[in-house]
């Protein structure tokens, strides 16, 4: 017998806005019948896991244990910067002068979210 994951979860104090944020980062749609004001809605990613929102009267007061790593199909630092238009905060920066590393950003709630090198810079890296 096995497990499998069925969303991941984010505690938020807007659940809507907090999953059209999200869908903008993952290109991905909302739930259809996701509206304003909704107390939980989802994005619906490709594969695997949704994303799940469920609204919370407490706000976030620690860093995140557990966060999302985005791997984008573009170069990083252009996600970076499409993420931060989008709304994110910067958090930490951990690119190396060599292109390796990772950005830290934070969605408009203050969770944290790293942004990885895409394939395509790293197979760049690598040859």
């Amino acid at each position: 017998m096995i497990s499998v994951v069925q969303n991941v979860a984010i505690d938020c104090a807007d659940a809507y806005e907090l999953a059209r944020f999200w869908s903008g980062v993952t290109g991905r749609p909302l739930d259809p019948e996701a509206e304003p004001g909704a107390h939980e809605t989802q994005v619906l990613l490709a594969d695997g896991p949704v994303l799940h929102f469920n609204q919370v009267p407490e706000g976030k007061t620690v860093k995140n244990r557990i966060h999302l790593c985005l791997r984008p199909d573009t170069s990083r630092d252009p996600e970076v910067d499409r993420l931060l238009a989008l709304g994110a905060g910067f958090l930490a920066d951990h690119r190396n002068p060599d292109g390796s590393g990772w950005v830290i950003l934070t969605d408009p709630e203050g969770n944290e979210f790293c942004v990885l090198r895409s394939e395509s810079d790293r197979a760049a890296m690598d040859s």
